[in-house]
């Protein structure tokens, strides 16, 4: 029985959502993996807060420049035509709402689309929010690509954030190992299983009540076509690990 889908495989879920055009940040963590998986023959323009429009797929063991970093001090690449610009100009981007998409980790998500994923709230714990909460509010739609559960078991997708929130009903899809869902005015929407999981088993796993929204699998003759790019802006009813 297969029940998770990998991380690599679920960069690729999203990147095959993003549509054609579109200017995206990729949080801080997993979602920097998205990159590796564009479409080299669509124009979708990746830009990184510590100043970088252009951004490029992780470069090739012994041709990293150390000099080209993204936010998380990944080694990155630059395309053509990529310009570099101040701290100040980047978040002017991220908080005038220019940024179509962005892809945040999650400690957790409330079903009104509530985000909380930079402090768990433990004593000493090291605030650590970065650009997180301006990508949050500007970005048109909010991806979130997280395990469903934590590491002790718990769901990551909750009636309510007890964790500090890094913005409020801002979420538009989430994107887990299990499935993916929609945030609705109704709650969570289940969009996309994986592997052997039911809604049955996800709702006994989230303690909520999801909506099955899922599609039925297509004939054999449609089986291999691409998904659809469509952002939740369009489908559904609303609008890190960082």
């Amino acid at each position: 029985m297969t029940t998770r889908i990998s991380r690599n495989d679920l960069a690729a879920r999203i990147a095959a959502d993003i549509p054609e055009g579109s200017y995206v940040n990729l949080g801080i963590g997993a979602p920097t993996l998205v990159a590796n998986f564009l479409p080299e023959d669509e124009e979708i323009i990746l830009h990184t807060e510590n100043g970088l429009l252009g951004m490029g797929r992780a470069p090739e063991p012994g041709r990293i420049d150390p000099d080209l970093i993204n936010a998380g001090k990944q080694p990155v690449t630059a395309l053509p035509g990529a310009a570099y610009f101040h701290h100040a100009d980047s978040f002017a981007m991220m908080r005038g709402g220019h940024l179509d998409v962005c892809v945040l980790g999650a400690f957790q998500v409330a079903q009104n689309g509530d985000l909380a994923n930079w402090s768990t709230g433990e004593p000493g714990a090291i605030p650590a929010v970065g650009g997180a909460m301006d990508l949050a509010i500007g970005a048109k739609d909010v991806y979130v690509m997280t395990d469903l559960l934590t590491k002790t078991g718990g769901s990551k997708l909750v009636a309510e954030c007890t964790y500090p929130l890094t913005g409020v009903g801002c979420v538009s899809r989430v994107y887990t190992d299990h499935a993916v869902f929609d945030v609705t005015t109704d709650g969570f929407a289940v969009r996309e299983l994986f592997g052997d999981n039911t809604v049955a088993e996800l709702r006994e796993l989230t303690g909520l009540d999801l909506i099955d929204a899922t599609v039925p699998a297509p004939d054999a003759g449609a089986a291999s076509a691409a998904p659809g790019r469509v952002g939740p802006s369009a489908t559904s009813d609303e609008g890190n690990d960082r």
